[in-house]
C-alpha cells in the first residue's frame, strides 16, 4: 500500500530488463529506465525524470582528502579492513567494509597516501562520524 495525499492504494511493479511496469490505484504505467552512474533516467508516456541514488558509505572518503581522515557517515559495524598502518594506498583503493542498514559498503581511499593508523577492529560498532582510520601523505 502507498498513501498519496491521504489516499491509500495497492502498489505493485514488475521489472524486466530496462522496462518497469507499475500498477497503482487502478492505473498502469510502463517506464523505461536507463542507469548512468548514480543516476537513473526514467521515461514514461507522461514525461521523464531523473533519480539520483547516493550511497553515503560509498562516498565516506570524498571530503576526507584535505584532512586525511575517514569517518563513518552513519552508525554501523566494521566488517573488515583491507589495510594496516604503514600500508601505501592509491586513490579509490578499498580500505574497509562496513555493514549498515543490512547492507555491506566498501569505503575507498579519497587520495593516494599511507595508512597512519587503523582505529577500530572488525566487529566493532561505530557511531556516525566516528573516525575509522587516518591517512597521511
Amino acid at each position: 500500500m502507498l498513501a498519496v495525499n491521504g489516499q491509500a492504494s495497492p502498489l505493485s511493479f514488475r521489472a524486466s530488463g530496462d522496462t518497469l511496469e507499475v500498477h497503482y490505484g487502478g492505473h498502469q504505467t510502463r517506464a523505461v529506465v536507463y542507469t548512468l552512474g548514480e543516476s537513473d533516467h526514467v521515461f514514461t508516456a507522461e514525461g521523464a525524470t531523473q533519480i539520483v541514488s547516493i550511497d553515503l558509505l560509498a562516498h565516506a572518503g570524498d571530503s576526507a582528502a584535505e584532512s586525511g581522515r575517514l569517518t563513518a557517515p552513519m552508525p554501523g559495524k566494521v566488517v573488515s579492513f583491507s589495510v594496516k598502518a604503514g600500508d601505501k594506498v592509491r586513490k579509490g583503493q578499498a580500505l574497509a567494509v562496513m555493514e549498515a542498514m543490512k547492507m555491506e559498503h566498501t569505503i575507498a581511499a579519497p587520495a593516494d597516501g599511507t595508512v597512519a593508523e587503523v582505529l577500530y577492529a572488525p566487529g566493532d560498532q561505530v557511531a556516525e562520524g566516528a573516525e575509522l582510520l587516518k591517512l597521511g601523505a
